[in-house]
């Protein structure tokens, strides 16, 4: 490499300026642009990108979503040297990876990261990288630099493989979150929790994300975000065209988008008044008493499920007259437990498991705040025998 700015660094945020950093430690001669005109300070910047690209042999991309590695790539373009290579590090929908390597033909590297910007920081990082052969070759020292490659075969599969493992990330999250919630309802103090957890799977997680889990975020610096989580997942939803949990209820507050990711783990169990009409319907199966689910249930709300073979559906009173105003005889031995509750603004919904004798219920319920509060608009259920 013989240019003065032999890599530039286009995207000098949370990973991009960790990377940058690194390299420049490391001798490279590096050249920094973000699109903000904010940096650290830590690498030389430019508030010219073309000048920068001219001049260098590796263009590196860290940024934030495909529409802006669209943007800079369009800006870019006509400044780019014929022997330079785009190294693309950013998270991008499969489509859009694949969109850029024919674009950008066997100069294109896509070769997005999993690991922390600590990570970046010590050459640490798992890379998957897509290319030619020649760009491979030639780009290979600087990936090393950054930490270790994987190798797969194209563009898209890179895309792929980076939104899977976000979305196991996510999982993580929401499971931390779900621990923390059932401690809180034990009374367990959150340090003794979370020393318990430490030991567990969730150990790496919880040993990185203590201040912010502890509520001392001040004591640590966000690294990946909720915003930038909730991207990828939106991205993995649309891709898959499959639904998964990890793409809902990462944000609420009191997190924000630009908060870690750890935050997410810190909202609070959904408000006990949110519960109170699934509360209510399980004292009317649990006495027999149908004035319960008067508390429970709209007026208007229909209760619907396949009985003895035909599908039914129940206006409330019809369904009301289903209970005789006493407990069933083996209600001793009979078990409820509220699965799931996901609030949506003004509606919710939750899913409730029933054990009564020889059957089992699975409820799904649909809720809706009114002025009166919250009430179930409808419920569908299936019998298991």
């Amino acid at each position: 490499m013989t240019t003065s700015h032999t890599i530039a660094v286009l995207g000098l945020g949370r990973m991009g300026g960790a990377i940058a950093a690194r390299l420049a430690t490391l001798g490279r001669d590096v050249v920094g642009w973000t699109r903000s005109g904010r940096a650290s300070g830590t690498v030389k910047t430019t508030d010219d990108p073309y000048e920068a690209v001219a001049r260098a042999d590796v263009v590196l991309l860290a940024l934030f979503d495909g529409p802006a590695c669209r943007q800079v790539v369009d800006d870019i373009r006509y400044s780019l040297r014929p022997d330079t290579l785009v190294l693309n590090t950013s998270t991008v929908a499969p489509a859009e990876a694949s969109r850029l390597a024919r674009e950008l033909g066997p100069s294109y590297v896509h070769a997005p990261v999993l690991g922390s910007v600590s990570a970046a920081n010590a050459g640490a990082l798992r890379i998957l990288a897509a290319g030619g052969e020649d760009a491979l070759d030639r780009v290979r020292p600087v990936l090393e630099t950054l930490g270790t490659v994987r190798y797969v075969d194209d563009a898209s599969t890179a895309a792929a493989l980076k939104l899977i493992a976000n979305h196991s990330l996510a999982g993580a999250v929401l499971a931390l979150r779900d621990s923390l919630r059932q401690a809180n309802a034990l009374g367990l103090p959150r340090t003794q929790t979370l020393d318990i957890l430490e030991l567990g799977q969730l150990g790496g997680l919880v040993a990185r994300k203590r201040p912010f889990l502890l509520g001392e975020p001040t004591a640590a610096t966000a690294e990946f975000t909720i915003g930038a989580l909730d991207k990828d997942m939106a991205l993995l939803a649309a891709a898959s065209n499959t639904p998964l949990r990890g793409a809902t209820g990462l944000a609420g507050a009191p997190a924000a988008l630009d908060d870690d990711i750890a935050v997410a783990a810190t909202v609070p169990a959904v408000a006990d008044v949110v519960l109170e009409p699934l509360r209510a319907y399980i004292r009317g199966h649990a006495t027999g008493d149908p004035a319960h689910f008067r508390d429970a249930f709209l007026s208007t709300a229909h209760i619907e499920g396949i009985r003895d073979g035909a599908f039914v559906s129940w206006r409330l009173d019809e369904y009301r007259t289903l209970f005789q105003g006493r407990p069933a005889p083996d209600e001793p031995a009979r078990a409820r437990r509220i699965d799931s509750v996901e609030v949506h603004g003004t509606v919710a919904t939750a899913t409730m498991t029933l054990s009564h004798g020889a059957d089992t219920f699975t409820d799904v319920f649909l809720l809706v705040r009114t002025d009166d509060g919250w009430r179930i608009a409808n419920k569908a259920y299936h019998r298991h025998s």
